[in-house]
């Protein structure tokens, strides 16, 4: 774990500090609910696929999220070369119940509980995922545990690797990632993305 953590001291000495700092307040400026959902949407998106392409389909679809019809929005996504074109646009047009309330639910519900209601109630989300929208949208007290982290805490001696990542192991995860911003003065949301440039050379979301 030392290793790990000199890592991302000595990081927070770079310019990586500041493109992270710049990200986490973009973050915490998504208010509107248009926008809310269509991060929902992008991390209901990210699962088993790539991030920076992820990241393009959402610029690319935008406001389609809630517009489009589901066979339309399978349509659009699949030109945009994803993997997984009627399964998501079946998801995501099932979450726009929630669009309108999503943002009240946000502010109504805390921690684990909102955690909890995410995965529970949003179609195509798990932990990962619903971790990853609340960081997404300001909260950063929740890890973002994928194969990218994974692999780190495991190069590092963290962790050893998990045969599968149930429930029980990813809370047991996050509890060592909770130790290690600790160490480093970190919030859990800033933590991520340190490890995700160290892992991956970049900055994303």
């Amino acid at each position: 774990m030392k290793d790990l953590i000199d890592k991302i001291d000595e990081l927070k000495k770079t310019k990586v500090k500041k493109a992270i700092d710049s990200r986490i307040r973009e973050f915490k400026k998504i208010k509107d609910g248009n926008k809310i959902f269509e991060e929902l949407c992008f991390c209901v998106l990210t699962a088993n696929f790539n991030a920076e392409k992820s990241i393009k389909i959402q610029k690319e679809i935008g406001h389609g999220f809630y517009t489009l019809s589901e066979e339309a929005l399978g349509k659009k996504l699949k030109e945009l070369g994803y993997r997984y074109p009627k399964v998501r646009a079946h998801y995501i047009c099932e979450n726009r119940k929630f669009k309108n309330s999503l943002k009240n639910i946000l502010k109504s519900l805390n921690g684990e509980y909102l955690r909890k209601w995410l995965v529970k109630n949003i179609k195509g989300l798990g932990y990962k995922e619903a971790s990853h929208f609340l960081r997404n949208v300001g909260f950063d007290d929740f890890a973002i545990i994928d194969f990218h982290i994974i692999d780190l805490l495991v190069k590092n001696k963290v962790i050893k690797r998990p045969k599968t990542l149930t429930r029980k192991e990813y809370l047991e995860i996050e509890q060592i990632l909770r130790r290690i911003a600790w160490k480093t003065k970190l919030t859990l949301g800033e933590l991520d993305l340190y490890l995700w440039y160290i892992e991956t050379g970049k900055v994303l979301k």
